[in-house]
């Protein structure tokens, strides 16, 4: 049975509503108060199956499938919080009871940079046949409070679930992974506009993305950028440059004007910011 005393240990997003004024402002950065990671004892209680620790663990339920957020990164900006869902699947010949997650960064939770527990007591858990049930909870985060740059890109995600007769629990630590991304900013601006056929057309833009230190965007610099051009009534675009981004994320290129069309800049993406294209600037060629 879930021990109710793990409902102290809450998440970052949820300590900030409680703050205000100077207290809030200070949350975050290096200097936070790190919560102390859950453990599969505290959670579940009795003896711990704990994959990787050297436990018999043949009694122990079956994890099948982890997805978080739907399978895709978490993408967050510099005020607004998100709730991410982590399903978990498992079996156990008794069905399955309950489910726990947490997300950390790190190399060890007890070590880690930071962790974000649950808003969910108890997951909720839908079963699909006797002995098998997808359970879900969600995690909440908030930039302001849980983030700052150096937290960007993998995280870990523990993974466990519980018997449905409580015999027994399965725990890991590193049971998924997930990336925790800032979130990116791409425009684009063509000109002159409209433009004589063979003439010089200027192509700007600029490439940010959030900073989770100073909760506002900022340049990205030293990142490769493809122009592109779609030409009017085509189906898709194409890579006409590539372009590094300059001081504060500035991109400027020139091209020879050709034919009516839409620009854009296309960004591939890092490990820490997801792809954008930007918005297409149509020009008109005379």
């Amino acid at each position: 049975m879930r021990i109710r005393a793990t409902v102290a240990v809450v998440s970052g997003a949820l300590a900030l509503s409680a703050l205000t004024g100077a207290a809030a402002q200070a949350a975050p950065g290096p200097d936070r108060e790190r919560p102390a990671p859950p453990t599969a004892q505290s959670v579940f209680g009795g003896k711990a199956t704990v994959k990787g620790q050297g436990f018999k663990a043949a009694a122990a339920p079956k994890i099948s499938k982890v997805t978080v957020n739907g399978g895709k990164d978490i993408v967050l900006g510099t005020t607004k919080l998100k709730t991410v869902t982590v399903s978990i699947t498992a079996s156990h010949a008794s069905g399955i009871g309950d489910a726990y997650t947490y997300l950390w960064h790190g190399s060890t939770p007890e070590t880690a940079d930071w962790l974000i527990v649950p808003n969910e007591e108890y997951a909720s858990c839908k079963a699909s046949s006797a002995t098998t049930s997808t359970c879900k909870l969600t995690v909440t985060i908030d930039p302001q409070w849980d983030l700052v740059n150096d937290l960007a890109g993998s995280w870990n995600v523990v993974t466990a679930a519980q018997a449905a007769d409580e015999s027994d629990f399965v725990w890991n630590d590193k049971g998924a992974k997930t990336r925790v991304q800032r979130a990116s900013r791409l425009d684009v601006n063509a000109t002159p506009e409209p433009v004589k056929k063979g003439k010089t057309l200027t192509v700007k833009g600029t490439l940010s993305r959030a900073n989770w230190d100073t909760w506002k965007y900022a340049g990205y610099t030293k990142q490769s950028v493809k122009l592109q051009f779609k030409k009017k009534g085509a189906a898709s675009y194409s890579t006409v440059k590539t372009v590094k981004s300059g001081t504060k994320g500035a991109l400027k290129t020139t091209v020879k004007a050709a034919s009516d069309g839409y620009w854009r800049w296309s960004f591939a993406g890092t490990s820490t910011t997801p792809a954008i294209n930007s918005k297409a600037d149509f020009v008109d060629v005379k």
